[in-house]
C-alpha cells in the first residue's frame, strides 16, 4: 500500500489495507509453492536433468532465486519469473505504439522497449489492398500513410540485425484514432489469446498491448472499401483542407456518450493500473459497470474512494472465484 499514490483520510486507509490484505492472502495460498523471494531455495529434482534459466543459481550444491518471482518449469528448464520486470516482445506480441520517425522504408515506432521498433514498408499492406512490389512511389507516400505522433498497432515479427521488426499484413493492425493511448505497467498485462476486443454495449474497441499500451476508441469497421476511402479522403483532404462538406463533418464526428464511455473505460484502467491489478477485458468491464451503478461522474473514478472501492470489489470477486 506505501506505493499507492493516493490521499487517502484514515477510514479510506484502514479499508484499503483490509482488502490488500485479503487479496494477499489469497494469491499467497495460490501461490505458495510457487512464489519466491531472493536466496530462497527451489526444490528441483536432480535425478531427471536439470537446466537453470533466468533468476536462479546454483550455491552450495542447491537452486536458489537470484531475483523476486515466480518459479516456471518447462520440461526440464527451470526459471524465475519476474513479477515486475520491463517489457521483452516476444513473437507473435499485440502492441501498440507511436511513430517517432518516418525513415526510408521505414517507420521507427516507440513501444515502451529499451529500443525503438523497426516497421518496414515491406511488412504492411499497402492502402489500396494489392499485394505488389513496393515502389520508389510507395516510399514517396509513405506520410499518407504513418506520420510522426501518429498511434498504430501492430505484431512482433522477430529480431533482425537492425532491431525489433514489426508487421502489420492483417486488416485489424493499423492506424488508430479518436481515442486514448494509455500507459500502464507491461507486466499488468498478461498474454491471451485475444487481444482486441469490441465492448458492443458502449461502442468503443479495447486494445490491451502485450507493451503496456492500451488504446480505448471508438469501434471503427475496417474493409477494404474503407481502407481505399480512407486514402482518397487523405488526398482530398491535402489537395484542399478548406473545402469539407458538412456530411464529412459528420462522418469524422464522435458522438458524446461515446466520447464518455472512452473516458469512463479509460478512466477505470487507470485505477485498476493504480492499484497494481492485472488488467483484462472482464475486470475493465466490472469496474466501468461499478462507477455506473453507483453514478460516480468520470472524473471521481481517479479518487481516493473509487479506488478503495475497486479494491473492495476484486477482493469479493476472487475470494467468491475461488469457492467455486
Amino acid at each position: 500500500m506505501k506505493d499507492l499514490q493516493l490521499s487517502l483520510n484514515q477510514t479510506q486507509k484502514v479499508r484499503l489495507q483490509r482488502a490488500l490484505e485479503k487479496l494477499e492472502s489469497l494469491a499467497s495460498k495460490a501461490n505458495s509453492n510457487a512464489s519466491v523471494t531472493v536466496a530462497d531455495s527451489i526444490p528441483v529434482n536432480y535425478e531427471d536433468g536439470l537446466l537453470k534459466g533466468h533468476g536462479t543459481s546454483e550455491v552450495n550444491g542447491e537452486v536458489v532465486a537470484t531475483v523476486c518471482g515466480v518459479v516456471e518449469r518447462v520440461n526440464k528448464l527451470v526459471y524465475v519469473r519476474s513479477l515486475r520486470a520491463r517489457y521483452k516482445p516476444e513473437v507473435g506480441d499485440i502492441i501498440v505504439g507511436r511513430v517517432i520517425e518516418v525513415a526510408p522504408k521505414r517507420w521507427r515506432v516507440e513501444i515502451n522497449y529499451s529500443h525503438d521498433a523497426v516497421l518496414m514498408l515491406s511488412s504492411m499492406n499497402l492502402p489500396d489492398g494489392i499485394q505488389r512490389r513496393r515502389t520508389a512511389l510507395d516510399e514517396l507516400n509513405m506520410r499518407s500513410i504513418f506520420e510522426e505522433n501518429d498511434v498504430i498497432c501492430a505484431e512482433v515479427r522477430g529480431f533482425q540485425h537492425d532491431g525489433l521488426h514489426l508487421q502489420a499484413r492483417s486488416q485489424k493492425y493499423g492506424k488508430l484514432g479518436r481515442g486514448q493511448l494509455l500507459t500502464v505497467p507491461s507486466y499488468l498485462v498478461k498474454r491471451r489469446k485475444q487481444h482486441f476486443h469490441h465492448l458492443e454495449n458502449y461502442g468503443i474497441d479495447l486494445i490491451l498491448g502485450c507493451n503496456g499500451f492500451i488504446w480505448v476508441g471508438e469501434h471503427v469497421e475496417v474493409t477494404d472499401d474503407m481502407l481505399v476511402d480512407h486514402k482518397s479522403e487523405q488526398h482530398d483532404t491535402k489537395a484542399d483542407k478548406s473545402s469539407i462538406s458538412p456530411e464529412d463533418q459528420e462522418k469524422n464526428y464522435t458522438p458524446q456518450q461515446t466520447r464518455e464511455n472512452i473516458c469512463r473505460t479509460a478512466n477505470a484502467i487507470r485505477a485498476l493500473s493504480t492499484l497494481g491489478f492485472s488488467i483484462t477485458v472482464e475486470v475493465i468491464m466490472e469496474t466501468v459497470d461499478l462507477s455506473s451503478s453507483i453514478n460516480v461522474a468520470i472524473h471521481e473514478m481517479l479518487g481516493a474512494e473509487f479506488c478503495v472501492l475497486v479494491a473492495e470489489k476484486e477482493a469479493v470477486r476472487r475470494s467468491m472465484t475461488k469457492k467455486k
